[in-house]
């Protein structure tokens, strides 16, 4: 082998001849992405007078299979704003990397105040995941982004793998749009009732659905990460678990496991 510093453990030339990189060359055709692996379900959330709370369970599945079970899917960001994500893990990951570059480069240009509020960073989103669309190598992600807006007022978006955006009072992906969002929406079914809901209101409403969720999704977990935005910053818990989610009801259902009549 070559140890000299330059070469580092390649076989010398003058010895065994020149390196063959031939086996490197890929004539084959570009391969993308054709469907997510290991994924994570709902994130859900709901605006309130003061800001924005949003919970994501904790579970990355490997098709059906509960894989992980200590993934985290809701990311702050530059203490402004926080991201929910569903769909692939990876994908997940790569988008993570893409933002901690994002928020250095905020800290770095803008240290006293960051540029981007919630609605740029989502508005900043979308084109990306439009453009990889584009691209036909699509992320295979949805996105919630939950923080302020330029004016300091509540904000709530959305952003799918097609570069789809859209905006409401509560929002969820995956499942949760079926079994979360009727929950949200009994309690705030205008942006005016938003602005009448109380943080606390809030917190137990997205508790709620991540309770109903737990029961109805099979993709779910009873562990989850449940954020909070508003003026004062990003107040993120990333293990906390359901309460009383226990399923011993279930001994009380006739046909449920063994029972003699």
């Amino acid at each position: 082998m070559d140890h000299r510093p330059q070469a580092w453990g390649r076989p010398r030339d003058d010895v065994y001849g020149a390196y063959d990189h031939s086996y490197m060359q890929d004539n084959g055709p570009k391969q993308n992405t054709q469907q997510p692996i290991v994924t994570g379900t709902s994130v859900v959330g709901i605006k309130f007078k003061d800001g924005v709370v949003m919970a994501a369970d904790n579970l990355a599945s490997y098709g059906s299979l509960a894989r992980f079970t200590d993934v985290k899917r809701l990311r702050p960001f530059a203490g402004t704003s926080i991201l929910g994500f569903s769909g692939d893990i990876s994908d997940m990951q790569y988008l993570d990397r893409h933002l901690i570059d994002l928020s250095l480069s905020e800290a770095y240009e803008s240290p006293d105040k960051p540029r981007l509020s919630a609605a740029n960073l989502h508005r900043y989103l979308a084109k990306l995941l439009y453009s990889r669309r584009s691209k036909f190598d699509p992320l295979w992600n949805h996105l919630l982004v939950g923080g302020l807006d330029d004016a300091g007022e509540p904000f709530l978006a959305a952003a799918d793998l097609l570069g789809s955006t859209y905006s409401a009072p509560s929002l969820a992906t995956g499942f949760g749009a079926m079994l979360a969002q009727p929950i949200m929406r009994r309690y705030v079914p205008d942006e005016e009732s938003a602005k009448n809901l109380s943080r606390e209101e809030a917190v137990n409403i997205v508790k709620e659905a991540m309770k109903v969720l737990f029961y109805r999704d099979a993709r779910s977990l009873d562990s989850y990460s449940l954020a909070v935005v508003t003026k004062d910053g990003v107040e993120l818990k990333e293990n906390e678990k359901l309460e009383d989610q226990s399923w011993a009801f279930a001994d009380r259902i006739k046909g449920y496991g063994t029972q003699t009549v």
